[in-house]
């Protein structure tokens, strides 16, 4: 019987909705490179006809606006964070993610020691193109990939500072440096977005 009110659309989209993976991106203020990372992850998903509901955080107290830099250097990316403000990281938006992506190893080690339950799906941004680009998820639910790239991690990875993992935060410095952290980070989603969905 054919559908005219439109009823099994609709009842589809909220199922795609409700099935979206949850993403959350960390670094420490969330005035930079977490919210330069999820406008760019957002929209590539978009892009890629992926649903996903992206979100960003911040170690630090919230409530300031992007950076201004940041917001010039996305606004040249074609992406608008004139109404960003910045929001604190708290347990709840790492219980409810499905991946916590954070821009340093700092950035995951807190997350996991709000919801240690969530070791097994968080990652630095850089750590998680590089293990997905040898293991792709393929048919595999999010979850047992992003299990399977955790199950040989050592927790001695994720401590101190490495270059390997972090993204170098450009607050400071002359606005060719978030130009420079805005290739990276696109460069990097596009990674994650590659093996993850198996496009972009």
């Amino acid at each position: 019987m054919e559908d005219t009110d439109g009823r099994a659309g609709l009842r589809r989209y909220a199922r795609t909705i409700e099935d979206a993976p949850r993403i959350l991106v960390l670094c420490t203020a969330n005035q930079c490179r977490s919210p330069m990372a999820a406008a760019l992850l957002a929209r590539r998903l978009d892009e890629a006809s992926v649903p996903a509901l992206v979100r960003s955080a911040g170690l630090l107290p919230g409530g300031r606006p992007a950076w201004p830099e940041a917001e010039a250097v996305m606004a040249e990316w074609g992406l608008d964070l004139s109404t960003h403000e910045s929001c604190q990281m708290l347990g709840l938006h790492v219980s409810g993610a499905d991946l916590v992506l954070g821009m340093t190893r700092e950035h995951v080690r807190e997350a996991v020691a709000l919801d240690p339950v969530a070791y097994d799906r968080s990652f630095t941004i850089k750590e998680l193109a590089r293990r997905g680009g040898v293991e792709p998820r393929g048919r595999r639910s999010l979850d047992a990939w992003l299990a399977a790239l955790t199950a040989n991690r050592e927790v001695e990875e994720l401590l101190g500072a490495d270059p390997a993992d972090d993204v170098e935060d450009p607050i400071g410095g002359p606005i060719a440096a978030f130009r420079d952290t805005a290739d990276e980070l696109e460069a990097l989603v596009a990674r994650i977005v590659r093996a993850g969905w198996g496009v972009g």
